[in-house]
């Protein structure tokens, strides 16, 4: 149980975001098409100087943060070192990209004027998004500061297969004929 800490915490949270990432991908593709219509004028649209950009970066951030949770998917299955460097650097990039949007959204709030409800909506979950996200990346790391946790990045032989033992008959650093000296996967 000591070793599935992370994982049940951040299984719950890899859906959440998910599912918000999917809604802000559905309302900022309704914006933008709107926008190249030239529908500004939509009652649940509105918008000002910042729009095009905060919708441009609010469908960047949220096509990575779907890519990024497939890879958290594949890792929150798996829960191994290898999963967990696919994992850990796709979901550090999809914060990064909504951390931006987020920024976006804040300077249009600060611009003010009138805003649809559709725009606020995409507003609201960025800024949600960029502190879940953020959550997220931290739970999937937490194996680096405890191996009750998860995984981490402390497992140093793991790939070169060397923390086996000593093979009878052979002295140190001397390969004997037949005897493996990688570990089999």
């Amino acid at each position: 149980m000591a070793t599935t800490v992370g994982r049940n915490i951040a299984a719950p949270l890899l859906f959440l975001n998910l599912v918000m990432y999917f809604i802000v991908l559905g309302f900022a593709s309704w914006c933008v098409n709107k926008f190249i219509n030239g529908q500004t004028n939509h009652p649940s649209f509105g918008g000002n100087g910042a729009t095009p950009f905060f919708l441009t970066f609010s469908i960047l951030a949220a096509v990575i943060g779907i890519a990024s949770k497939l890879a958290g998917a594949n890792h929150i299955r798996f829960w191994r070192n290898d999963s967990l460097a696919a994992a850990g650097s796709a979901s550090i990039v999809a914060w990064a990209v909504t951390a931006l949007a987020m920024g976006l959204a804040c300077k249009q709030i600060n611009i003010g004027g009138w805003r649809g409800w559709r725009l606020r909506i995409i507003e609201a979950f960025i800024i949600i998004l960029t502190f879940t996200q953020l959550l997220y990346v931290l739970l999937i790391h937490a194996g680096t500061f405890s191996s009750k946790y998860g995984p981490g990045y402390r497992d140093r032989d793991y790939a070169t297969g060397q923390g086996h033992g000593h093979v009878p008959g052979t002295h140190a650093g001397e390969h004997k004929p037949g005897v493996a000296t990688t570990m089999a996967v």
